[in-house]
């Protein structure tokens, strides 16, 4: 890769944690059940694949850590496995720009195993998300807490990236980012 190249990916990272960052607060500030904070790793993840996807999240979550929202360290794995996931099904699937609902799907489901595990073990359903409440309403019903967790999670990680992939698509459409994935490839 080209110097130039390297300057490129690197100030395309900082973005990414910039859009993952500015996506997080705006959820947590409106308490939305959904979080916005992994636009930015499925853009990466999108451009330049599953090992830099890794990468994304786990900065995005140390700065969002020591910037107030204790939470997203602890889910900093999951940012990561969604980052690795997408990468390999953007770089296995690359017609399926138009399928943004199965896209959706296969970058969400990894992801949201390892979200409920932690949510479960760590927090018991308390966590700064606005989704905390739905899993408090839900954990008084038959599904219990742990169930109740796990269909929250799926529910709001489809909703956030389908929203996200969505998004991700429709930027990509511009030449500037279609080149970009071309030279990466």
């Amino acid at each position: 890769m080209r110097s130039g190249n390297k300057v490129r990916k690197l100030c395309f990272i900082a973005a990414a944690i910039c859009m993952n960052y500015v996506g997080g607060q705006i959820a947590l500030a409106l308490r939305l059940p959904i979080y916005l904070d992994s636009i930015g790793t499925i853009l990466i993840s999108y451009l330049y694949g599953p090992v830099t996807g890794l990468v994304t999240p786990l900065a995005s979550g140390l700065l969002m850590c020591v910037t107030g929202d204790i939470y997203s360290l602890y889910f900093a794995p999951v940012g990561m496995i969604l980052g690795m996931v997408s990468g390999l099904v953007f770089k296995k699937y690359t017609r399926l720009n138009h399928r943004i609902f199965l896209v959706a799907l296969m970058i969400t489901v990894p992801s949201t195993i390892v979200s409920s595990v932690i949510n479960a073990i760590l927090f018991h359903g308390v966590t700064s998300s606005g989704s905390s409440i739905l899993v408090q309403l839900l954990s008084h019903t038959p599904l219990g807490m742990t169930g109740s967790i796990f269909t929250v999670q799926i529910l709001t990680d489809y909703l956030d990236r389908l929203i996200s992939a969505g998004l991700v698509l429709n930027l990509c459409r511009i030449p500037l980012f279609r080149n970009i994935r071309m030279e990466a490839a």
